[in-house]
């Protein structure tokens, strides 16, 4: 559980209709073997203790009795054993027979969820058999043991708790304090149940629960097979994940149930907040020892940062209807099988990067495209140096042009060669701005940029910080002036990342009219322009795209050695890669230092050693701190994702905020 990392299991085990002897020694060995992967929270499907297709057999005193008797033995091999685990069985209440979902751990029987939405499409199907249940809850004697029954049950670990100071009973009469929080982040877990069918209602009771503080919802359920229905399963799984910002664990009955009319795959699902993040293969997987098993690790503290966030998201003033019943659970570390995209700003599916570059693509010229609208503006300047974030912006100039309809020669690129200008990148710059039809004008600023540093008295032959600010800043005193002469706008170059590092010249590149790149991060640049290249009707073009997508990322402010780049970016502040991966992880989630050094050396092992991560980790919070002054007042530009940094809407940060507990943190690692 350390990070806020659980371990979860879906089951479906082998069955016999009806043999609850069988099926018991099923269940038996899918909890032995949930164990030994260390999975805390086991879910078998509903009524797999007698099996979901007894039909009229449910009517019988024999199946029910039998029922009660492996559920006890459930419970009794339970014990010592560290895990939360839910059963589905018929129990009689009153006269009237339900479909519950037992809820169990380490020899203690916690509760029984009863399903409330019964279908009826034939007469398998369970309101022939069953009564509804409902919220409310009460108590039910199960082997002399005074029980509690109702939809309205949560059950959360008893070691640190999101439920500071509220009652808790255990036992009707018996009141207890939650904890308040602990040094781990267990504390937010907090399951609740549903049954099949409830998940298909208008208004399932997982929403309820979710509202009332529960973050892993699980389903036990029967749900047959018949053409196209695991693909709707599929997406009502991961949709209701996303709707209630939680984890679901689906176990849908399998092997063993009757076929006389339907087939039962052992569907078996586990999603996280709109991703499924595990499946089996449903029909198409073969049933291996006793019990089909599904494994994923829930993030809680992933769960919990979109919920603070989300401000549609809002307790129910139900949630005291519930009653919370506290279980007990060992800490430890938890082993992740779970992956973490490298490049989580870059769609992993070629046809899935296809259709986002071209959406992305779309959003910034529609802003730009404003822009030009409400400024009237009669031209669009933009500095053209021949490296990725230059070239993607006049891609995006390009195809705003085209949308307003006006000739592309409204666009000027400005090359300004400078002391570190390399032939390669000049002639580039040229040729992108000729194939594209654009005007191009060529400004040298080697003179200008030495007579300003005679003023200032600057020593043209130290290369330090002067050396390479004063040219940044010559060449956008030179487009903004340009823009001036030909009433147009100084589109701004600059993206996501080096935003989040300071990697600009402020007032310098840092500075622009409408800023198109400003949220997109430095390893989706790369996409975009490769996909730019890759669908360009005009090959001379996308040749042009190909050798600038080959040219290393650099500023260019340093003379050149050989005739080759001598000042390469990711050589100075780090691989882009990572610092993409850290940024995405610190805002989106708002995952502490040790949780991303954690999952990145997980995700970068065999690409980067762990000192290496740590080494650039310590260079990205401590820029990003440091230079939160140049995103306080950069230019207006359109957000094209989840995370973006304009202080007027995204990141609203002081620009004096103090980085100390993060580097803390990250000294301990």
């Amino acid at each position: 559980m350390k990070d806020g990392f659980i371990k979860v299991a879906a089951l479906s085990p082998e069955i016999r209709v009806a043999d609850c002897v069988y099926n018991t020694e099923s269940i038996c060995a899918g909890i032995e073997e949930g164990l030994r992967e260390h999975a805390k929270i086991l879910v078998f499907p509903e009524l797999c203790v007698t099996g979901y297709t007894c039909g009229d057999l449910f009517w019988q005193e024999t199946l029910l009795e039998a029922a009660r008797d492996s559920l006890s033995k459930l419970i009794a091999f339970s014990a010592g054993k560290d895990a939360l685990i839910f059963v589905g069985l018929p129990l009689e209440r009153n006269g009237k027979l339900y479909n519950v979902a037992a809820a169990f751990s380490d020899e203690e029987l916690l509760g029984f969820v009863p399903k409330r939405h019964l279908p009826n499409y034939n007469e398998f199907y369970e309101a022939r058999y069953f009564t509804p249940g409902c919220e409310e809850v009460s108590y039910i004697n199960f082997n002399g043991q005074t029980v509690p029954f109702g939809m309205n049950l949560l059950f959360y670990p008893d070691e640190g708790t999101v439920f500071d100071g509220a009652v808790t009973e255990r036992r009707p009469g018996v009141q207890r304090k939650c904890g308040i929080g602990s040094e781990s982040l267990m504390g937010r877990l907090c399951v609740a149940a549903e049954l099949c069918e409830d998940l298909w209602a208008p208004n399932p009771p997982s929403t309820a629960h979710a509202l009332a503080g529960a973050n892993v919802i699980v389903n036990l359920s029967a749900s047959d097979e018949v053409i196209g229905k695991s693909d709707y399963r599929r997406n009502l799984v991961a949709g209701q994940s996303a709707r209630l910002l939680c984890g679901y664990i689906y176990a849908s009955a399998g092997e063993g149930e009757s076929t006389q009319d339907v087939v039962y795959g052992g569907h078996c699902l586990l999603a996280e907040n709109g991703h499924i993040l595990a499946e089996n293969g449903s029909l198409t997987e073969t049933l291996s020892a006793r019990c089909k098993i599904t494994y994923t690790e829930f993030d809680l503290s992933r769960l919990s940062a979109e919920r603070r966030r989300n401000t549609t998201f809002q307790v129910s003033p139900e949630w005291e209807k519930y009653l919370r019943i506290p279980f007990h659970l060992n800490m430890e570390e938890t082993v992740l099988t779970r992956v973490f995209d490298r490049a989580p700003f870059v769609p992993d599916a070629d046809e899935e990067r296809s259709r986002r570059c071209e959406e992305i693509l779309t959003i910034q010229a529609l802003g730009l495209k404003k822009r030009i609208q409400h400024t009237k503006a009669k031209s669009l300047v933009v500095g053209i140096s021949g490296g990725l974030d230059s070239t993607l912006a006049l891609l995006v100039m390009t195809r705003a042009c085209d949308l307003l309809g006006l000739p592309r020669d409204t666009m000027i690129a400005v090359t300004m060669p400078g002391f570190g200008t390399t032939d390669r990148t000049y002639n580039n710059a040229c040729s992108l701005t000729k194939g594209l039809g654009a005007k191009l004008l060529e400004v040298d600023i080697r003179d200008a940029v030495n007579i300003h540093f005679r003023d200032i008295g600057q020593n043209p032959e130290v290369h330090d910080v002067t050396y390479e600010n004063g040219q940044a800043r010559e060449r956008t005193q030179i487009l903004m002036d340009l823009a001036n002469k030909t009433g147009g706008l100084v589109i701004g170059t600059g993206d996501m990342s080096e935003l989040a590092l300071g990697w600009a010249t402020y007032n310098g590149d840092h500075m622009s009219m409408y800023g198109v790149n400003c949220s997109v991060p430095k390893t989706l640049v790369r996409h975009l322009v490769r996909y730019y290249a890759d669908t360009c009707k005009d090959l001379a073009v996308s040749g042009i795209l190909y050798d600038v997508l080959d040219t290393p990322v650099s500023p260019e402010l340093l003379p050149p050695k050989d005739g080759e780049i001598s000042q390469k970016t990711e050589d100075l502040v780090g691989p882009y890669e990572l610092h993409d991966f850290f940024l995405y992880y610190l805002l989106r989630f708002g995952y502490p230092p040790a949780k991303i050094y954690r999952i990145a050396k997980q995700t970068f092992q065999g690409v980067y050693d762990e000192e290496t991560i740590l080494k650039w980790l310590k260079t990205f919070y401590r820029r990003f701190f440091a230079q939160q002054f140049k995103r306080s007042c950069i230019p207006d530009g359109p957000k094209v994702g989840s995370v973006a940094l304009s202080p007027r809407g995204d990141l609203r940060m002081p620009s004096d905020a103090s980085v100390r507990i993060w580097m803390d943190e990250l000294e301990r690692l």
